[in-house]
């Protein structure tokens, strides 16, 4: 066989020098930043206050009938401090799943550990050292891996690792002969699991035991929370996206198998929400992406039963773009429009049900759809 060596030339991620995350000058203190579940209805135009109103109302009424809520949400509403407020909405049973990107789940996890998160991109980009934080590469890792072995997707097993504050790994030992057994499919997807568990503990120079590390703000995590309520806490991650992926420690099987796991978790909550509320708020990428899969594939499956396709869904999109004054409740816009352009909302059109587009940052939305939702006595 030819030699390929330009085809094959790949990084050696061993050679990287990871460092301490107490050494990381850190831009964000959850305990400066947190809102809290407590705070009064913030002051909102009338127009937009109307929209939160018909939001809580459709969230409301979706619940009283036994439907789905589902929030899929981008990092910033963790960096933003709402980790309380997504938490107060899941304790109140307003939500029955929730869904973030690769990085809301790091910056989670990384104010469950010690309540500070977030570096300066540009100045550590340029000094070789962004991302390159052993603890944060090191402990999400392990979680993913130790929770595959488990049958646990990526959400789960960090929030699982948070919540017991770490893992015990089976001895390598052990992990060999369970990679060694794969006679039927579930034993073959086990197998799988071990052995990208046990390339970790290989990288990590570990023989199984327990992992432990002390999450000291856990009562921040929302991934922490959904664990011990029991609410399906999905992450969607592009491979690449977050700075987990810059550790030895990493390994692209166990990631892969979390996401996957976590796609069916979602496309298996998309199936039922019939009469539920999907809302989207700061994710102009990875929601409308997952959704429509996902809804493709859950009236694919209705169709085959015989049963009815997905409908009488709200669909809410939060974002602070400007939305180019167009009413989605009158149709798609045409070309020459810029709403046209808005690619999160034209997605999400398309996926039936009813659409409103609330231009709003999610500090304000959260808060005010919890208050509409939970009144202040």
């Amino acid at each position: 066989m030819q030699s390929k060596p330009n085809i094959m030339a790949r990084m050696d991620r061993s050679q990287l020098r990871m460092l301490p995350l107490a050494s990381r000058e850190h831009k964000l203190q959850i305990d400066a930043i947190s809102v809290s579940p407590s705070a009064p209805m913030p002051e909102l135009e009338p127009a937009i206050g109307r929209q939160v109103a018909a939001c809580a109302d459709r969230v409301r009424a979706a619940r009283a009938a036994g439907r789905p809520v589902m929030l899929t949400y981008g990092a910033h509403l963790i960096k933003n401090g709402l980790s309380p407020v997504v938490i107060a909405l899941m304790k109140g049973g307003w939500l029955t799943h929730v869904a973030t990107n690769g990085a809301g789940s790091i910056h989670d996890w990384e104010f469950a550990l010690g309540g500070l998160s977030t570096e300066d991109v540009r100045a550590n980009t340029a000094a070789g050292c962004f991302g390159t934080w052993d603890e944060t590469g090191r402990y999400i890792n392990m979680a993913v891996a130790a929770g595959g072995l488990d049958g646990l997707g990526y959400g789960a097993s960090v929030g699982r690792f948070i919540a017991e504050d770490g893992a015990v790994i089976p001895s390598r030992r052990d992990l060999s002969a369970t990679a060694a057994s794969s006679a039927s499919r579930s034993e073959a997807e086990k197998a799988g699991a071990a052995a990208d568990l046990l390339t970790l503990c290989h990288e990590l120079g570990i023989d199984g035991g327990a992992q432990r590390i002390s999450h000291r703000r856990k009562e921040t995590s929302v991934q922490c929370a959904a664990w011990e309520l029991d609410i399906p806490f999905t992450v969607h991650p592009g491979i690449g996206y977050d700075i987990i992926y810059t550790h030895p420690a990493n390994t692209g099987g166990a990631i892969g198998r979390g996401a996957v796991r976590d796609f069916l978790s979602y496309a298996h909550s998309v199936s039922g929400l019939t009469g539920g509320v999907h809302l989207a708020v700061g994710s102009s990428v990875m929601a409308p992406m997952i959704f429509e899969k996902a809804l493709s594939m859950a009236n694919n499956l209705a169709i085959a039963q015989g049963g009815a396709i997905v409908h009488d869904h709200s669909l809410v999109v939060v974002d602070i773009q400007e939305g180019g004054d167009w009413d989605w409740s009158a149709g798609e816009p045409p070309m020459d429009h810029p709403a046209y352009y808005l690619r999160f909302c034209k997605t999400f059109y398309r996926m039936g049900g009813a659409l409103s587009y609330v231009c709003l940052d999610n500090t304000l939305f959260m808060t005010a759809l919890l208050r509409e939702l939970e009144p202040l006595a």
